[in-house]
């Protein structure tokens, strides 16, 4: 195999020539005759139902129905797919044998009518290559862990990843250079490559020449790595997520030089390159809107090369939802073309409605995007006097949105539930008048956002004898985040409570140990009880007249000096942190009937990872309509993006960060990101924070695409936020 395969939402436009010309053709008179070559298919698609392949006469026939498909290749000997069954290999497109013995496998837990149970999913395969002169010679990666196979895909071996503390693989590729050699690339690290027949080989850095991400050490995140052999010779190309940018390596100099679009006028600040087809005459790739192909004999090329936009295919490809009312995510033609990644072709459109062979997942909600609103604390809407306003803020700042609580980061519920089990688990304080609340502010045009913190929660955590708590596995009790600070003896709190402070004998006794514990108590995500108690506070309200849903700390605990000491009894066999905040949405999506949006931290909106939390957004993407990333400059590290001129720091961010959470989602959700409406007694916020830093955030977002954004103050002071008519 001398060319790269395809991938999810794909289809591809010389094909529209192809089907013209196919209606003066003969039809097959067995249409099933030809299934072993694709004279009998000129043209086979991955798609979110399945693989299906365009007959000569241009009718479209399912040839794989099992689950979604996002990637196809294909070899002399065989096919293969990728998508959530895992790996797929067929000799004839008819028979699919699955491939994943090796690979690891993540256990969904499913609750219904008071009983669980259990799926069993082959862990999400972020790409999957072939070596081209043997395809026998297999690798592909999780989000974690690089897979080689040597017999076809029977039996998998794990290669590990580079040593560092967070996942976040993007791409991989293999190569004979001419010792068998394992490409992959990480979000965060760039690409490494190693020598798995080598006896104690390790994963080494091959960054030099990649496009950094500014005022970081990192390589920015490469998209593809694509391999081909030609003349007997290896070649080797990667490109770029967040920039336009397609390099070749010289694998003598161990450096990738830039071929496209460096100095052309086909740069951009921001534009992402994915789904690399390798062959003899050129380079094709996917990028937004558009198939870009380049021609030149790819044998080093000194100059930058000229670039041909593919509007025939692209036009194709579009044209097949609208025909047959499936989604391509990739494809395979005659010309010969493969690609995938096509969800790029309409990247910053409106998506359309999604369908899973498992789950029915609604779309993101027209009503949803372009929202502009703010966080309104619910002790300023009890009454009219307090709420007016922020209802004059809402009017000559051009939003039309409130985000309110309706259980708080306390645990307690701020309204009276119709639900009986709901006041069980939950404890109402200073309960809100929604019906009243939500009458005035609809009355008002206000679109209005339910806010229920889901994990956090000390209320729940107390019920029962901890029953729902996170376990400290060493003290035998609910489990809090401390950290520990020594300090001379006798200058110390007079406190000794182990809600805030504790005083510990240090080794030295002129010294002592002040034990300090977070303000946080955390219920266990694992728990399918929390997930019906969430579920039912987000039905009601909803049915009460809520507009969307939004969950906030929808994730594990991160911060502790004994996070070792956590446990999870709730965890069954074969789950993980993922897998957990992945149930808790499907039961969540299967529950309510709502636009449901997210919060997440704003670095797990801008890397390809869901670390220490559990949030990742490809995960989570298909269950949500909205994502919120909290990309605040004051939480980043304070030289990050700050170069000259560094007071447009917070535009650069959040033009930045709103794009790549949209890029990692596929396109598939609304990014509404919340706006730093605060100042933080960090360095750069006391020196740059003021309304210019507000409002440089809101116009990074507009720029990037403008699906709208939550200002946050959390206590409710909306002094600093611009007028409707103050952007530029």
């Amino acid at each position: 195999m001398n060319r790269k395969g395809t991938c999810r939402r794909c289809f591809q436009a010389d094909l529209f020539l192809c089907c013209c010309l196919a209606l003066f053709l003969p039809p097959d008179a067995n249409p099933q005759a030809n299934l072993s070559g694709q004279d009998g298919w000129p043209v086979v698609m991955g798609t979110d139902r399945g693989l299906y392949g365009m007959d000569r006469m241009g009718i479209m026939r399912p040839l794989w129905t099992g689950g979604a498909v996002r990637k196809v290749l294909k070899t002399d000997a065989y096919w293969v797919i990728l998508g959530d069954q895992g790996v797929l290999v067929s000799t004839d497109l008819f028979y699919w044998e699955p491939r994943n013995k090796g690979l690891p496998v993540k256990t969904i837990k499913n609750y219904a009518g008071g009983v669980k149970s259990f799926t069993s999913l082959v862990q999400e395969i972020k790409d999957f290559e072939v070596l081209p002169d043997n395809p026998d010679i297999m690798v592909c990666a999780t989000k974690d862990t690089v897979f080689l196979s040597r017999d076809t895909g029977r039996n998998w071996e794990s290669l590990g990843m580079p040593s560092y503390r967070t996942n976040g693989i993007k791409a991989v590729a293999v190569a004979m250079l001419p010792t068998l050699t394992v490409f992959l690339s990480h979000s965060t690290y760039g690409v490494h490559y190693r020598y798995p027949d080598n006896r104690n080989s390790a994963w080494e850095e091959l960054n030099r020449g990649i496009e950094r991400l500014e005022t970081t050490a990192n390589p920015d995140e490469v998209s593809d790595i694509a391999v081909t052999t030609i003349g007997g010779v290896p070649r080797i190309y990667a490109s770029q997520t967040f920039r336009r940018r397609i390099y070749q390596l010289d694998w003598e100099q161990k450096r990738f030089t830039s071929i496209w679009p460096e100095h052309s006028a086909e740069a951009a600040e921001f534009g992402t390159v994915d789904s690399l087809d390798i062959s003899a005459e050129g380079i094709r790739f996917v990028r937004e809107g558009a198939i870009v192909e380049l021609n030149y004999p790819p044998a080093a090329p000194e100059t930058v090369l000229p670039a041909r936009i593919r509007q025939d295919l692209r036009a194709f490809i579009r044209s097949i939802p609208a025909a047959w009312g499936i989604k391509p995510s990739s494809i395979i033609t005659q010309e010969p073309v493969a690609l995938s990644e096509l969800w790029l072709l309409e990247a910053g459109a409106a998506p359309e409605p999604e369908s899973g062979n498992t789950l029915i997942i609604s779309p993101p909600r027209d009503t949803a995007r372009g929202r502009r609103g703010l966080y309104l604390p619910v002790n300023h809407s009890m009454e009219s006097r307090s709420l007016a306003p922020y209802l004059k803020v809402i009017e000559e700042g051009g939003l039309d949105m409130v985000v309110i609580d309706m259980k708080d980061d306390y645990g307690r519920l701020r309204f009276t539930p119709d639900n009986s089990a709901i006041s069980e688990k939950g404890r109402v304080f200073r309960p809100v008048d929604i019906d009243g609340l939500l009458k005035n502010l609809k009355s008002r045009g206000i679109y209005t956002v339910a806010r229920i913190v889901v994990f956090k929660d000390p209320e729940l955590a107390r019920k029962e004898g901890g029953k729902y708590a996170v376990w400290d596995g060493r003290r035998k009790q609910p489990w809090v985040g401390y950290y520990d600070t020594r300090q001379a003896k006798g200058t110390g709190t007079d406190k000794d409570t182990v809600n805030e402070t504790e005083i510990l004998r240090a080794d030295d006794p002129a010294y002592e140990i002040l034990r300090t514990y977070y303000d946080e108590r955390w219920v266990d995500p694992y728990s399918e009880v929390v997930w019906e108690y969430t579920a039912a506070i987000a039905d009601e309200l909803h049915r009460r007249g809520f507009d969307e849903i939004q969950f906030d700390y929808i994730r594990f605990p991160t911060d502790g000096a004994n996070l070792g000491d956590a446990q999870y009894r709730w965890r069954e066999n074969g789950m993980d942190m993922e897998s957990a905040i992945l149930s808790f949405m499907r039961h969540i999506r299967s529950r309510v009937d709502a636009p449901i949006s997210i919060d997440i931290y704003g670095a797990n909106g801008w890397y390809r990872t869901g670390a220490r939390t559990g949030q990742e957004v490809e995960l989570l993407a298909p269950y949500v309509d909205v994502i919120c990333p909290m990309y605040y400059p004051s939480h980043f590290e304070q030289d990050f993006l700050a170069q000259s001129p560094a007071e447009l720091r917070p535009y650069r961010i959040y033009y930045q960060g709103t794009q790549r959470t949209e890029r990692i989602g596929r396109g598939q959700i609304i990014v509404r990101p919340y706006v730093q409406a605060f100042f933080l007694n960090v360095s750069y916020d006391r020196q740059y924070y003021n309304p210019d830093y507000v409002r440089r955030q809101v116009e990074g977002v507009r720029d990037a695409g403008g699906n709208g954004f939550i200002y946050w103050n959390n206590s409710g002071r909306y002094d600093d936020i611009p007028a409707q008519g103050d952007f530029r």
